[in-house]
């Protein structure tokens, strides 16, 4: 079993001089993971191919605005990236956030019937879809099939030395908060339980496992409409 590493966190001045310095996670160099990601993320990329056209004219026709939505994220070791998603909120959604309520606790916003969800949205969330573009970050190696969710710069900024410690592995599409009741998950530090359990019982096929789990629940939201 693999034990986490102790994690260093040093503040400067600015948040752009913060370093990690930790021992590696395991999962980082294997090459069976690797080459897991490559295969799913070109199964990905071509389902991404079969279904873009219709996904992209049923969200222009529901709302103004542009197809995907990107935002800059964080990865392994705090590394940044551009990540997209088809967009399924409305266009000026990042300016309305402040008229939602969050209904989760600490550094994660959810809620249930947050009224920037375009109907299209709604549909793609449900089912995942709106995550294909990211099969594309899986392909070039910023992110990994399994992982944690990457966070945004406004939530990091806000890290102390334990939540550092999820970002020793790449952030996933998929991992143990996504299929441990992500939607009832709402406290922050919960997360952080989930993704640190992820990297103490890892070993290569556990992300099968965990992959498997994901697909049986998203089949199980298609069923239910």
């Amino acid at each position: 079993m693999y034990q986490i590493p102790y994690t260093t966190v040093v503040e400067s001045t600015t948040f752009n001089s913060w370093e990690l310095q930790s021992t590696q996670h395991p999962s980082v160099s294997s090459k069976f993971k690797r080459f897991l990601d490559i295969i799913g993320s070109f199964i990905g990329l071509l389902i991404l191919a079969v279904v873009f056209v219709p996904i992209a004219i049923a969200i222009k026709i529901d709302s103004p605005g542009p197809i995907f939505f990107t935002q800059e994220r964080y990865g392994l070791q705090g590394q940044t990236f551009l990540l997209r998603k088809f967009r399924s909120m409305v266009a000026d959604a990042e300016k309305l956030k402040s008229l939602v309520k969050n209904e989760a606790d600490g550094l994660i916003f959810k809620n249930k019937n947050d009224f920037r969800v375009t109907k299209v949205g709604r549909f793609l969330r449900s089912t995942s879809l709106d995550e294909l573009p990211q099969f594309w970050n899986v392909f070039v190696g910023e992110m990994s099939l399994v992982g944690t969710r990457p966070p945004t710069a406004d939530e990091v900024m806000q890290y102390n030395q334990r939540h550092w410690q999820r970002l020793n592995v790449k952030p996933g599409l998929t991992g143990e908060w996504q299929v441990n009741g992500r939607s009832k998950v709402k406290d922050f530090e919960k997360v952080i339980d989930l993704d640190l359990q992820y990297q103490k019982k890892w070993y290569p096929m556990y992300d099968v496992l965990l992959i498997v789990r994901t697909f049986i629940i998203i089949l199980g939201r298609v069923g239910a409409f």
